[in-house]
Order: C-alpha cells, then sequence, then structure tokens
C-alpha cells in the first residue's frame, strides 16, 4: 500500500470554515472522495443538486464509483460464461475465477486487520460467524463454562452470547457476566475494570467476548494488553470489530487474538448486510494428518461444511472432511460471488493508501470535530453557557476511532435531528439522547465538520428555546406534535 505524509494540524486555531477548507487543500487524502458517490441534499429547503454531509459511515458507508462496475463484470462473466466461470479466469475484467474469488478477497483483506492471508475468511455475516466461532472457541466443562461479554454490547453480540450459552443446557444467568463500569455514570469501561472482571472470573471463564470499538460510545478498547491478560489466565478470547475494521490500525496475528468477527458495510463500505470476515489466529487453523494407514485428521472442533474442505479433494464428493489450514478451513457454505464484488471494489481504493495515513487523517478529522464542540461560550455562539449536550466518548485519541458519541440534554433529540436532517445532515441517533456522528477519512471532509458542528450548535439552541417555551406553557414543542416515539434508529 502506498504511504502518505499527513500535514501537521497547526495551533493558534481559527475555527472558521476558511481554516476548514485550507485543512482539505493539505490533505493527501482529500482526492479519495472523489472515489465515491456523496448523496445529495433531498429535501425542498436545500438544492438537489447539493451533496448533503454524511456523517454516518459507522452505520453505513457510502458507495465507491468502483462497485457498480464490478458487480456489472461480475453479472457479465456469469452470463457469457456460466459454470465455466467457477475455474476460468476472466480476462475481460479484473474478477478472479468464481471458486477463488473468496481467497483472492481474503489474501487482499488481511493486511487491514494486520493478519497472514491464511488467517482470514471472507463469508457469511458478522452474527453467523460469531456463533461458527463460539462453536469452536467455547467448550464449556464443569468448571469453566462462563462467558465474558461486555454489559453494553451491541444486542446481536447478547443474543449470540446468551443462545450458545443455552445451547449448552447452561443458563446464562449462571454462564453469562457482563462486564460494565465501576462507576455506574460512566458511559465507558476502563481498561482496568475489564482486567479486574478478568482476573476475578478466571478459575471459571471459558471465553470473552469484546466489541473492538464499542458501537454507542465510539471507545477504542486496548485489544493488544486485554487479550494478554486473558491468555496469561488461560482464556480464550474473541473481538467484534463491526466498528473497527477499516477504521483503526489493528495487527490481529502479532496481538495473539484467537479470533474475530467483523462486517463489510461500515467503514468498508460494502453495502447494507454485505458479507462479512473473520479472522482464525494460525495456531487454531492447524491440520495434521496421520501419515499412518489410520490416516486420522487432527484439527479444531467445529462446524464444518465443503467449502472449508480441502479444494484438493472438494469436488471429489467424498464424505471424509479434511479442512484447509488456516480461517479458510472454518468455511460453511460456499461464498456469494456476487456479494464479495463490492468488496473487492472497496480494497481497490484501500490499496490506493495505507492504514496508517487513513488512521492519521482519522484521529485530525475527529480531534477537529472534538475541538469545535468543546468550543462553546464565546459572544457569537448560539450555545452561550449553557450545556446542551457533552461528548461521552473518550477524549484521548488513542481511546477512540473516528466516531464521537454526543449525549443531548434529555428532551432536545427529536427536534435536533429534524434540524439536522432539514439542512441535508445525515448523522445517527441512538435513543433517548445521543447522537453518534462518524466522519470517515476516506470520504469525508474538515469542511464537512465545520459545516456539521455549526448546523448542530444552531439546532441544539433551537431546540432548547422550543423546549423551554413548552415547558412554561405547559404545551409539547411542535416538533413532538403527533409524533410517534420510535425513532428510525429504534426501527434498525
Amino acid at each position: 500500500m502506498a504511504q502518505n505524509t499527513l500535514p501537521t494540524v497547526q495551533t493558534g486555531r481559527t475555527y472558521t470554515r476558511e481554516e476548514a477548507l485550507a485543512l482539505d487543500a493539505s490533505d493527501p487524502l482529500h482526492h479519495l472522495r472523489s472515489e465515491f458517490i456523496i448523496p445529495t441534499k433531498d429535501h425542498p429547503h436545500t438544492s438537489k443538486d447539493e451533496a448533503c454531509i454524511y456523517l454516518c459511515g459507522n452505520s453505513l458507508g457510502l458507495q465507491p464509483n468502483r462497485t457498480a462496475d464490478r458487480i456489472a463484470a461480475h453479472l457479465g462473466a456469469w452470463a457469457t460464461k456460466g459454470v465455466s466461470g467457477h475455474f476460468k479466469d476472466h480476462e475481460d475484467s479484473k474478477l478472479p475465477a468464481f471458486l477463488h474469488i473468496d481467497d483472492v478477497a481474503a489474501q487482499r483483506m488481511a493486511p487491514l486487520v494486520g493478519a497472514s492471508a491464511g488467517e482470514v475468511a471472507i463469508m457469511e455475516t458478522l452474527s453467523a460467524n460469531l456463533h461458527l466461532m463460539m462453536a469452536s472457541f467455547y467448550r464449556p466443562t464443569d468448571a469453566k463454562y462462563k462467558i465474558l461479554l461486555e454489559g453494553k454490547a451491541f444486542p446481536s453480540d447478547h443474543y449470540a452470547v446468551e443462545s450458545q450459552i443455552r445451547h449448552h443446557g447452561l443458563k446464562p444467568e449462571d454462564a453469562m457476566i457482563l462486564i460494565e463500569p465501576a462507576d455506574q455514570t460512566a458511559a465507558t469501561t476502563a481498561t482496568s475494570q475489564i482486567l479486574s472482571m478478568i482476573e476475578k472470573h478466571a478459575p471459571d471463564a471459558a471465553l470473552i467476548v469484546l466489541p473492538g470499538v464499542q458501537y454507542y460510545t465510539g471507545q477504542y478498547f486496548d485489544i493488544p494488553t486485554i487479550t494478554a491478560y486473558a491468555h496469561s489466565h488461560g482464556i480464550a478470547i474473541g473481538w467484534d470489530l463491526a466498528h473497527a475494521v477499516g477504521n483503526v490500525e489493528l495487527h490481529l496475528h502479532d496481538w495473539e487474538v484467537d479470533f474475530a468477527v467483523w462486517c463489510s458495510y461500515k467503514y468498508l463500505n460494502c453495502g447494507p448486510g454485505a458479507i462479512a470476515g473473520l479472522f482464525v489466529h494460525e495456531k487454531h487453523g492447524q491440520v495434521n494428518e496421520d501419515a499412518t494407514s489410520s490416516g486420522a485428521v487432527e484439527y479444531r472442533p467445529r462446524l464444518s461444511g465443503w467449502w472449508g474442505g480441502d479444494k484438493a479433494t472438494r469436488f471429489q464428493m467424498g464424505n471424509k472432511f479434511v479442512p484447509i489450514p488456516g480461517a479458510a478451513g472454518f468455511q460453511v457454505g460456499n461464498p456469494c460471488a456476487l456479494a464479495i464484488c463490492p468488496l473487492l471494489a472497496s480494497l481497490d481504493i484501500f490499496e490506493l493508501t495505507s492504514m496508517s495515513a487513513i488512521r492519521a487523517k482519522s484521529i485530525m478529522l475527529t480531534n477537529y470535530l472534538d475541538e469545535l464542540l468543546r468550543k462553546t461560550g464565546s459572544e457569537d455562539s448560539p450555545m452561550g453557557k449553557a450545556e446542551l449536550y457533552r461528548i461521552i466518548t473518550p477524549a484521548k485519541p488513542a481511546e477512540r476511532g473516528a466516531q464521537l458519541s454526543i449525549l443531548l440534554r434529555p428532551g432536545l433529540l427529536e427536534a435536533v435531528m429534524m434540524d439536522l436532517e432539514k439542512q441535508g445532515v445525515v448523522v445517527d441517533e441512538r435513543r433517548p439522547d445521543v447522537v453518534r456522528v462518524a466522519p470517515a477519512p476516506l470520504y469525508n471532509t474538515f469542511s464537512d465538520v465545520w459545516e456539521f458542528v455549526d448546523m448542530f450548535k444552531r439546532a441544539c439552541a433551537k431546540a432548547a428555546r422550543g423546549s423551554a417555551t413548552s415547558t412554561q406553557n405547559g404545551e409539547v414543542s411542535s416538533a413532538f406534535a403527533g409524533k410517534s416515539d420510535k425513532g428510525w434508529s429504534q426501527i434498525k
């Protein structure tokens, strides 16, 4: 991957639109924005030709321009070659033979997660992969049967852990241990608290499952420290990297992570419900065949399927399963070649730069967002001195990814979100009072951030004035009149 040198953000900020434009002009990754289709503002009060301010890549990344061409090429190959497309190279496009497309995607994906090609598989969905990994790594005994899980884990992770426990005939109330902040008023969980919980439950813990970046707060967990501590107590650990892959630098092999799973529709920009990926450390993917006449094969227990079997014998249709060494041996069914095409298009863009350069710009963007949000109380600020919001994401750049989560004063969220939507701003809400904002370094700009903060502060002040007036009059604000109490984030 190519290397880029990012400019150092100068001190003595002016926090003006002109400064944001100057930062964009000196950004060596700015040209990558043209690789994406930026949605336009689709509202009668704005110009339909004007790009919206899209800061929602933590929920769904934008579509690369290359995606449609990749998909069209695949459809063309399928149409003209039929079943022979499985085995023949497609000289008229960049696509590999259907049979090998998942291997090619895994090889290209591996550098983004700090793995060897053999440690990555492109397959299934995140939740399905989490189940497949727990089927292999959660082997409860009478003595060690607990799973440690972050208390505010994404619901699907919670469901998966709970169902695995029940599948083994155990009770979640006995076997599922939730790791939560020691201070119940805190939004984030300190590394020391996680280590303390590991030590406390080490005698009977069988597995730990944690997020790399917490979806609600944007906290970036200390993966190497926590992983090493788990291993020092003899506990396997897996990571949900849905909000980490393509967002922060990862070194899964060097950190000796046992397994990890991720989706591809957030920072990897592969589209709604895109094909997912998993990592299995090489020490868990070894396959040993007995050279004696018995022909026994030793490998880690798993739920097996034919796509995880040795390619050399796959089409002999025998009933003896010999897994492919590495992560590929954990595959079950053949992956959808069409679904892999958007991932290949996305990886084309990642290969134009490096994760170190992407992360460096991300830190600059998110720091800029943080500074602008905290700059309140000046005479020209529509916020005045009233605290209408606070940032609940860790302040240290090393402890967060691209996302900042903003906790609003109770009662403001609906009006603020309506105001932002009217102005063509796309961010994410989490009821009852949190707005999640994620400037993605591949396509977002410093100008995006400046414009968002300017409109956000005004929206907060406007919502607060409306809320105060309604409270004084004993009325419901017009922003809430006739509205359901279910936001789009709840529907999601």
